[in-house]
């Protein structure tokens, strides 16, 4: 007779503690599939430009799909690199100011293959505490030595610089995801000219919403295509795709072809979703009045929201950050403002390093008067107590 054998222990028994400590927090995450026709207001998504619905950016994605089909077959050093990812790389070199450019397959990837292949053993990387968890994630995975500074203290990172031996960078969001506010960037570049060490500049939140036409904030700081400069994009914010890019000196993008491992062990990115990038790239370039209009809307909505008694971060590009009284708060509010129709980004730690929870707003360009309206409307009919009294937590 076979005996039995006794259960497993239950190796992941752990995970209802972490379960229950987050539910206690309110820190719990929860995916919500939407649809493809919402009856929401949607000021949550990263969709700037209001391009990803575009019926031009939808075309390119169709074209590309029929012609190159629904995947990119391989990495791009095997079969994954078509000519529309060498087209969309050269013309997003010349519209941002840099010599070259690589397309990879998401924005975090791009920042881990900029931070991962431009450091290594010995070399210093100086990271902006506000900085986002893709460049947090390249510091790890660097093997260099890691010195996290103060947010947005160009002094602290001179200083930090000159101290050390050797290779080094310093990297920095241009605009802060968070708060949306913008990095000292004349500052920091100020330092690593003068400490000869190079600048990665994380740009995703920039890229169509600063700079002439929407050309970036290192375009609008006169910094683009400095020898010393590298920047790093995403593809699906302000373009409405999906993918990210790093841009540079030319012998900086070789480098990265052949050791940056996020390039060179992924599969490309799919031809539809460079086509949709490179049609709304074009779109952009058409209609430059765009990227004026996602900064003045952020700037109603910050400036009526904050009349009526809120705490938010003044924004520096297209993100309007509302403090919330709690972790718990911020998410009755953001669940508040959904029953009412909107639909609100909610910050909450460990997304956010300064342990404050907020409401995210994204201020879309596509977005009319009569919205901006109900928007600023039902966030304030769904306040919590205490928002008004700027303690946010």
């Amino acid at each position: 007779m076979p005996q039995l054998t006794p259960d497993p222990v239950d190796v992941f028994a752990w995970i209802d503690a972490a379960e229950r400590a987050r539910e206690e927090a309110g820190l719990v995450r929860t995916l919500r599939p939407r649809p493809s026709v919402s009856p929401l207001l949607d000021l949550a998504s990263n969709d700037y430009l209001g391009l990803s619905l575009h019926p031009e950016t939808v075309r390119g994605a169709q074209e590309a799909a029929a012609t190159w089909g629904a995947g990119a077959t391989g990495s791009r050093l095997v079969t994954g690199t078509t000519e529309l990812h060498t087209e969309l790389e050269r013309e997003l070199a010349a519209f941002c100011g840099f010599e070259a450019a690589l397309v990879l397959s998401s924005g975090y990837a791009a920042n881990l293959a900029a931070v991962t292949a431009l450091s290594g053993r010995g070399t210093l990387v100086v990271s902006d505490a506000g900085n986002h968890a893709s460049i947090v994630d390249g510091c790890r995975l660097s093997r260099a030595e890691t010195a996290v500074v103060p947010h947005a203290d160009p002094d602290t990172a001179r200083k930090t610089l000159a101290a050390h031996e050797g290779r080094a960078l310093l990297v920095s969001d241009s605009v802060f995801s968070v708060d949306g506010d913008a990095a000292p960037l004349a500052e920091y570049a100020a330092a690593c000219r003068d400490e000869g060490a190079a600048l990665v500049v994380d740009d995703a939140h920039g890229l169509g919403v600063l700079g002439e036409g929407g050309r970036g904030a290192l375009h609008a700081a006169g910094l683009a295509g400095a020898p010393y400069v590298v920047a790093t994009l995403t593809l699906s914010k302000s373009l409405g795709s999906q993918g990210g890019a790093v841009l540079g000196p030319a012998k900086v993008i070789r480098h990265l072809v052949n050791t940056a491992r996020t390039f060179i062990f992924d599969t490309g990115l799919a031809p539809a979703a460079a086509g949709a990038a490179l049609a709304s790239l074009r779109l952009l370039q058409r209609e430059p009045e765009r990227a004026d209009r996602a900064r003045e809307v952020a700037a109603q909505l910050y400036g009526r929201l904050t009349a009526s008694g809120l705490t938010a971060a003044r924004p520096d590009a297209a993100v309007v950050s509302v403090r919330a009284p709690s972790a718990s708060a911020a998410l009755r509010w953001a669940a508040d403002c959904r029953e009412a129709g909107l639909f609100v980004g909610c910050f909450r730690p460990p997304s956010v390093p300064d342990g404050i929870s907020r409401l995210r707003l994204t201020a879309r360009a596509d977005l009319t008067g009569d919205e901006i309206d109900r928007a600023v409307g039902t966030i304030l009919a769904t306040a919590p107590a205490g928002a008004t009294d700027g303690q946010g937590r």
